[in-house]
């Protein structure tokens, strides 16, 4: 039996879009009880628990399944996926070929796109972008204004917050930190409970005390638009 159907209420700023009405009880749901709006019944699975509520919008070749949930204003477009327990709520955006899955949980003004890939217990909120092939996994959060892209892992409980950006091969693992203004990128690797802090106001020849506790396999991080390169000492170089 099919657990939702497709009402002829249009969403006010795109009428491609039509609100859902549940057929009967599952979950939370109840039957009568309008959800979300979606482009066509290909975006929401007839079969699990997955259900769209609020003003959340699901459309293109956009699919949500499992006993996923994408509440409030949340938008899930292009070819992305969310399925398994997953949340997608608040004003968050997962787009393009973008995967949240497990159950991962996307929030706030949070965005996930390109081909990036959120799951087990990871959450993304705040005004957090993941992009590019990052993936987050394990019980990893990224939040705040912090940036993961390119092919950047963050995994197992390491953070990643405030304005940090890690990107291209970087990886941050273990209970890792990275916040403040602080840069990742290259091929560092930051472990362990290694925390790399960026202030706004560091200056060339201040070397921040962090680099001295950094593992062995960090040779490259941005601060607040400085490099610093692990030579014989760290050297600072200024952009």
């Amino acid at each position: 039996m099919r657990k939702y159907e497709i009402t002829n209420e249009t969403h006010p700023n795109n009428k491609n879009l039509k609100r859902i009405r549940a057929l009967k009880d599952f979950s939370n749901v109840k039957r009568g009880e309008l959800g979300g709006f979606i482009e066509s019944e290909k975006n929401l699975d007839q079969e699990g628990n997955c259900w769209l509520s609020g003003n959340a919008k699901v459309f293109r070749n956009a699919v949500v399944s499992g006993d996923a949930v994408v509440s409030g204003n949340a938008v899930v477009s292009g070819y992305a996926k969310v399925y398994g327990d997953a949340v997608v709520s608040h004003n968050a955006v997962v787009s393009w070929n973008a995967v949240v899955s497990g159950d991962a949980v996307v929030s706030w003004n949070a965005v996930v796109s390109g081909y990036a890939w959120v799951s087990d217990n990871a959450e993304i909120c705040g005004n957090a972008r993941v992009s590019g092939n990052a993936v987050v996994f394990h019980n990893a959060q990224v939040y705040g204004n912090a940036e993961v892209s390119g092919d950047a892992k963050v995994y197992e409980d390491a953070k990643v917050y405030g304005d940090a950006v890690v990107s291209w091969n970087a990886v941050v693992y273990g209970d890792a930190e990275v916040s403040g203004y602080a840069k990742v990128y290259g091929d560092a690797v930051v472990s362990d409970n290694a925390q790399v802090y960026g202030d706004e106001k560091s200056k060339p020849n201040d070397n921040p005390e962090i680099l001295l506790s950094l593992p062995e396999e960090v040779t490259s991080i941005t601060i607040s638009g400085i490099t610093y390169t692990q030579k014989v000492t760290w050297v600072a170089e200024e952009k």
